[in-house]
């Protein structure tokens, strides 16, 4: 018999295995190239206005793709060897060399390798389009999207998958020249491991896998306090150690010895139900601990990252309203064109003016002791104060005397990383003049520009008018002795801010036509010294749209690439349960016999799948919150709405494939007998 003779027979005896594998490599295909297709669309990139720096993050995500679907072709081509291990035992015995059995897989794989590429490209050109969409409309890009063949992407592609089948033929070749002829005929039992007693120190360290996931979660929530921020990365490297340590202690030891305790408590009284659930996760936990571990890290890390992005875009709105409190900023009545420009044009609008004096304070002095390393807690910078009339304008019972004052504006991850107390004294200062507030309340209403404040979150300070006029004339006093530098004045230069709202947002594209065309979106500021200092100065829309650009693409890429880890974290999940389906089926053959049902027999699959998908995704889903809970803050103003979205979908797609493992166990159960 010629080779191409028994390559097609032996694709056609073992159909019912290259499904898997193919589908795995279509599935591969498809992903890379509509990303890469995507990445050469140039009519979506002109709309987009892609920056420097996106572009190198969109190459740096192709390569890390890449990762993706060569970790997992290779673990499913692992899997699809070890299924037909006895096959290659019988090609020994019959007296094929281990090179002639090479040459027969390879040929098989080239096979499955141009026919999966073939149909993954078709598939990843289609596909492409709606990626193309979603992307557009996570940047709100309003335009028709065209289907375009790129020949750079397939080129790309083809050289990337060529590169790929290399690795998987050598992974193949060394498989097949290192393993005996003995080992093939019980490759497939090599997951299982009788555990027929626990000693303490097996005992010991799986309670130590749990202390070391826990003391993980608890350095987390210290990772960004104070008086850490010194050891910042060290601290990092001993959480990552700790709990991916932990995990695969947990799975190592724990798993095995709480699934024989609750054997051992039934003192030999089994159902059918323990017999396959508890038993077969203890025996093959061994094993299994390290893909285990290495799924569950993937999750949640994968799951991390991507909260975090979409955190950020979330968060959009919140941080340019921190920028931009109102529609329209106007500083000093620079904007008297602008507002004549909005009365011819009959667009109606709400006026709020701020009066602004600025003083010099440490807001340090706000901070508690464990924080006194802070270096704010010395730092002296400018705070800018507004009267209580002006304030009333937003909340109309708020009441002061004497020197008390209320702390706003203060929010973001200013007020995550230095936390301030209230009821405390404050000392503040206008040269050499000083002044003692006490700090009644702290508030995060955004009231005053990031301009003002040199970036959204700083804070201000609400006084009584009496205070406030007492500061202004202060200020002008030591204007005039030149107390202070002349140079120095240029910090606080600020002293009116009106805030714009447009009573009807129909009116807001007209009227952000009006605040270029009368070049208010510029501001020229010069101080006692001369000096001259450019402001650009962007509308709340206009500051969100440049948040939604500058981060849209980020959520998309960290979302595809998630999405990857996913897909490859599930699958593989099903990958293994399908082939310890085929396993146990003899087991399955044996029960149906003696008398038990398909409905007894499930029963013991429900709990089994239940902690092969549902123990991977609860401790990654504990892993992603605690590294998000960290840090979220450096990247937006909203946590809980984009963490449970993020860990929803995890959920819900860890779900299909739990489904999918149990259809396909219900499938093995009905075939047994």
């Amino acid at each position: 018999m010629s080779l191409s003779k028994l390559v097609l027979r032996s694709m056609k005896k073992n159909m019912k295995h290259y499904y898997l594998y193919f589908f795995a490599l279509i599935f591969s295909v498809t992903l890379y190239f509509s990303f890469v297709t995507l990445q050469y669309n140039t009519e979506v990139w002109k709309a987009v206005q892609l920056s420097g720096t996106a572009t190198a993050g969109f190459k740096v995500a192709t390569y890390i793709l890449y990762f993706i679907v060569l970790f997992f072709v290779l673990y499913a081509n692992h899997l699809f060897m070890k299924r037909r291990s006895k096959e290659i035992g019988l090609y020994q015995l019959i007296g094929m060399t281990k090179g002639l059995i090479v040459r027969l897989l390879a040929i098989e794989n080239v096979v499955l390798f141009v026919g999966a590429v073939l149909i993954g490209m078709l598939l990843g050109f289609f596909s492409s389009r709606v990626f193309a969409m979603v992307l557009l409309r996570v940047l709100e890009k309003e335009m028709l999207v065209t289907m375009t063949f790129s020949t750079q992407a397939l080129q790309q592609s083809m050289v990337v998958f060529a590169i790929l089948l290399m690795i998987v033929l050598i992974q193949m070749a060394w498989m097949i020249h290192r393993v005996s002829l003995l080992s093939l005929f019980s490759a497939t039992k090599q997951a299982d491991e009788r555990v027929r007693r626990f000693s303490p120190f097996q005992m010991t360290v799986g309670f130590l896998g749990l202390m070391l996931i826990g003391y993980g979660y608890y350095a987390s929530t210290k990772l960004f306090n104070m008086e850490e921020a010194n050891n910042l990365f060290l601290n990092m490297l001993i959480i990552l150690i700790t709990t991916i340590g932990g995990t695969f202690l947990v799975f190592r030891f724990s798993v095995a010895f709480i699934m024989n305790t609750i054997r051992l408590n039934k003192k030999g009284h089994l159902s059918v139900r323990d017999v396959l659930a508890l038993t077969p996760i203890m025996h093959r936990m061994k094993s299994n601990a390290k893909s285990l571990t290495l799924i569950t890290v993937l999750t949640g890390v994968s799951l991390g990252i991507t909260t975090l992005s979409y955190i950020a875009y979330y968060s959009a709105e919140t941080s340019a309203y921190s920028e931009v409190p109102g529609d329209f900023i106007l500083l000093d009545n620079d904007g008297e064109a602008f507002l004549k420009a909005l009365d011819e044009n009959k667009i109606a609008y709400d006026k709020t003016d701020y009066r602004l004096q600025g003083v010099s304070a440490a807001i340090g002095q706000l901070m508690s002791e464990e924080q006194k390393d802070s270096p704010l807690y010395t730092m002296e910078g400018i705070i800018y104060t507004i009267p209580l009339s002006d304030y009333q304008q937003i909340v109309p019972d708020t009441s002061l005397k004497d020197r008390d004052v209320i702390l706003t504006n203060y929010g973001g991850y200013m007020a995550e990383m230095f936390p301030l107390e209230k009821d405390r004294d404050i000392v503040t200062s206008i040269g050499k003049s000083e002044e003692t507030f006490r700090v009644v309340d702290i508030q995060k209403h955004s009231l005053i520009s990031g301009i003002v404040t040199a970036g959204g979150g700083g804070p201000v300070f609400v006084v009584t008018d009496e205070m406030f006029n007492h500061l202004v004339a202060t200020s002008e006093q030591v204007m005039q002795q030149h107390i202070i530098s002349l140079k120095s004045m240029k910090e606080y230069p600020w002293h009116q801010q009106t805030t714009i709202t447009l009573k009807s947002k129909e009116d807001l594209t007209k009227a952000e036509e009006l605040y270029i065309q009368t070049g208010t979106n510029r501001l020229t500021v010069t101080d006692s010294s001369g000096s001259t200092y450019q402001y650009k100065k962007l509308s709340y829309e206009m500051q969100r749209k440049d948040s939604v650009e500058s981060l849209g693409l980020t959520i998309f890429i960290t979302a595809f690439l998630g999405l990857a880890f996913l897909m490859t974290t599930g699958s593989i999940l099903y990958f293994k349960q399908m082939s310890e389906a085929e396993e146990e089926r003899d087991s399955y053959t044996i029960l149906r016999k003696i008398g038990f049902t398909e409905r007894d027999i499930m029963k013991g699959i429900y709990m089994k799948q239940a902690f092969n998908f549902g123990v991977p995704l609860v401790i990654g889903l504990l892993h992603s919150y605690f590294a998000v809970k960290s840090g979220w803050f450096l990247f937006g103003t909203e946590l809980t709405a984009p963490l449970w979205i993020a860990m929803s979908c995890y959920i819900a797609l860890y779900t299909i494939f739990a489904i999918l493992s149990v259809g396909y166990y219900r499938r093995v159960v009905r075939e047994s007998l």
